[in-house]
């Protein structure tokens, strides 16, 4: 129903939106006309006077003529804003402000209470007491009223409001998630919207501490940050300039990780770092036990670029050169089987070091006119140039899905709109960014990157009746990853036909004739969804199940306990669900363990330990095949592992084609993010309690 067209600063029909929040209110039995009189002023204002965000001041000029049509949907909407809005203050006046009344506020979204409990912690704005002063409906609006700002940008007589409202239903349909930074600070006057960063480390000491400020600067905006220290020359070495000795690599990475520990991202988390070290470098031993002891450099993730001269003298137990960076000499050899021996044995025991391919990320590399990729983000799925960024979203898949003939079946007209809209979205994050650095504002504008992915894989095959590790899953996932880059192509092919190509087009590796003229120079990333696909309530990425009732520790926050969604339905219909299988899970026994488990079912609900390695490194390969930047994906192993299991995976991801990979054993740090055990026993114990009181 269309409620009214006008210009956007011009008059409303505002005999027509009464009328649409009068029958709303009687709908739901609200008498009180002052309060109903209210509201209709309140959705006439806000129609008429356009809302402007934090850091969106300099597009104000350029929507003066915007002219759009308001709708039923519009009206509504804003009426369920201003009446949450009128329940968190009155809570907050009488000082009650609790999670079931942030609940009742967010009642028409499909959230679960874990995603209600990250949203407030990390996400929802607060006031300088630390109260809430948002909803989640709220939270999305804003977001959407942001990034849909950029489109005056490219027609000032764009309606904006119509794409704000298909990005305000995008997110709260949970169809997908742009990634946290965007969610936390789009509209808001910190304006940093993107969670990828790569930053250069010349052999220089100035180099080396502007790269600390600069890193401080991106963790406070709440982006992560990667590091190549293979230009750094190693200890010992002689520096000219001072008559001294080089401290190497190693010892640099620690000023890093300082620094980062006592800057915390906007507030709501600890920065994350990336140290990627080539393995012919001289100081690579001391790099791969760098984190040996668990208590040292715990902000940076650390992977070994190995590339295929080194994986073939593994093979052949052969020694290697080592280079100087700084003289380019050799500088000693070693034998490449005890290096790899190092790094399975470190991985074994800490989870560090990974390692990344970097001349197979190279060999794709989009624009090498620009530069040689050396780094990668913290989780290893978006390589990047030197003072680049990416900003990155996911695809919830298990919204993907339709009933066929009773059947449950992919739908890909959706899955279709669905990527379109995204890729919208992204490139227009772009446009409203507010870039920590100036470098890296006119590099990330170049190039134009953004990373759209996946989550909620596992819960889809769950849907689908597909078993994690079979070849029909493998299947399934090129398929749909596929399909994804495909229409993602085709999406970023559209806007450069409106807005033009990225400005680094020419040179690149699209620069080809009849290639598609692309407005982004690479669209597809999946990156691993932790607290995004709590947010959704699926699965995270393309990661099987870490286990069907888990807890998963948040930073700063009380253990949340975890149960499959997908996993209780089956349990319930094939009637073998009971409080006690919940406990054998939460403790630690593996349902493929439990012998009056229907087999059928035990197959089909198969979890990260269950899976043999070669399914976890074939799964990561069949998405890599299909996604233009690399996939972030770790082999969970369980704690009986052997350092051969995690030379097997190591291996594998070189043959399959892997541009990188990371290994961690359950158990092997005190604290991961995701256990089972005696927390997992007491919080199900306070769940049941909790609803067998309701019931009473």
């Amino acid at each position: 129903m269309s409620v009214t067209g006008r210009s956007r600063s011009g008059p409303v029909d505002r005999t027509q939106i009464a009328r649409v929040i009068f029958a709303a209110a009687e709908s739901v039995g609200m008498s009180d006309r002052n309060r109903i009189e209210k509201l209709t002023q309140q959705v006439i204002e806000r129609l008429e006077k356009p809302q402007v965000l934090p850091g969106m001041e300099h597009l104000v000029s350029q929507s003066r003529k915007h002219k759009r049509t308001a709708t039923e949907f519009e009206v509504l909407t804003l009426v369920k804003e201003f009446l949450a809005g009128e329940e968190m203050e009155e809570s907050t006046e009488k000082g009650e402000m609790t999670m079931s009344q942030e609940t009742r506020a967010a009642s028409g979204l499909a959230l679960t209470q874990n995603a209600l409990r990250v949203l407030e912690r990390r996400y929802l704005m607060k006031d300088k007491q630390g109260n809430i002063v948002e909803t989640p409906e709220e939270m999305f609006r804003r977001v959407a009223c942001a990034i849909a700002s950029a489109e005056i940008i490219y027609n000032p007589e764009a309606d904006t409001r119509a794409c704000e409202d298909e990005f305000y239903r995008l997110m709260t349909s949970l169809d997908f998630l742009p990634n946290s930074p965007t969610l936390m600070n789009a509209g808001r006057e910190l304006g940093q919207l993107s969670a990828c960063f790569v930053l250069p480390i010349e052999d220089k000491m100035e180099s080396i501490f502007e790269a600390v400020k600069n890193t401080a600067l991106i963790h406070k905006s709440g982006g992560g940050t990667g590091f190549s220290f293979s230009r750094l020359r190693p200890a010992k070495d002689r520096v000219g300039s001072t008559g001294g000795v080089a401290s190497g690599p190693v010892s640099f990475m620690r000023a890093f990780d300082v620094a980062t520990d006592v800057i915390k991202q906007g507030g709501t988390r600890r920065g994350a770092n990336m140290a990627i070290l080539n393995v012919e470098h001289p100081d690579i031993m001391k790099f791969i036990k760098a984190k040996e002891d668990l208590t040292s450099l715990t902000n940076f993730n650390i992977s070994v670029a190995v590339n295929d001269e080194f994986m073939e003298a593994v093979k052949n137990g052969a020694d290697y050169s080592l280079l100087n960076p700084h003289t380019r000499e050799v500088a000693g050899e070693l034998n490449a089987g005890e290096v790899f021996g190092e790094m399975v044995a470190m991985a074994w025991k800490t989870g560090d070091p990974g390692i990344v391919f970097l001349d197979r990320i190279n060999e794709v590399n989009p624009t090498p006119h620009l530069g040689r990729i050396e780094s990668t983000n913290p989780c290893g799925e978006q390589p990047l140039l030197p003072y680049e960024s990416c900003n990155l979203g996911s695809i919830n898949l298990t919204r993907m899905l339709r009933r066929e003939n009773g059947n449950v079946a992919i739908d890909y007209n959706r899955m279709a709109g669905t990527v379109k809209t995204a890729v919208r979205f992204l490139d227009n994050v772009i446009d409203v960014n507010r870039f920590p650095l100036p470098e890296i504002e006119e590099m990330t504008r170049k190039t134009r990157k953004i990373g759209l992915g996946v989550m909620g894989f596992a819960d889809m095959l769950i849907q689908l009746g597909i078993p994690y590790d079979s070849e029909e899953a493998l299947g399934v996932a090129a398929e749909v990853m596929q399909f994804i880059s495909e229409q993602a192509c085709q999406a970023s092919s559209a806007l450069a036909e409106e807005r033009g190509v990225f400005p680094a087009f020419s040179g690149s590796i699209h620069d080809v004739a009849g290639g598609p003229r692309l407005r982004n120079a690479s669209c597809t990333t999946i990156a691993p969804t932790g607290t995004l696909s709590m947010i959704a309530g699926c699965s995270c990425s393309i990661e099987p199940n870490f286990a069907l009732s888990f807890v998963r520790h948040i930073t700063d926050g009380e253990p949340l306990l975890e149960i499959n969604p997908y996993f209780e339905k089956i349990a319930r219909q094939e009637g073998f669900y009971s409080e006690e299988l919940i406990k054998k899970l939460v403790s630690g026994i593996r349902l493929s363990d439990l012998a009056d488990v229907p087999r059928p079912m035990r197959q089909l609900l198969v979890t990260a330990h269950d899976i043999d390695t070669r399914w976890h490194i074939r799964m990561q390969a069949a998405f890599q095949r299909h996604t233009d930047n690399a996939v972030s994906k770790t082999v969970n192993l369980p704690h009986a592992a052997t350092r051969e299991d995690v030379a097997k995976v190591y291996r594998m991801a070189y043959e399959e084609g892997l541009k990188g990979i990371t290994v961690y054993r359950d158990g092997s740090r005190r604290q991961q993010p995701l256990c089972t055990g005696q927390v997992g026993l007491d919080l199900i114990d306070q769940r049941f309690a909790a609803e067998a009181a309701s019931c009473r």
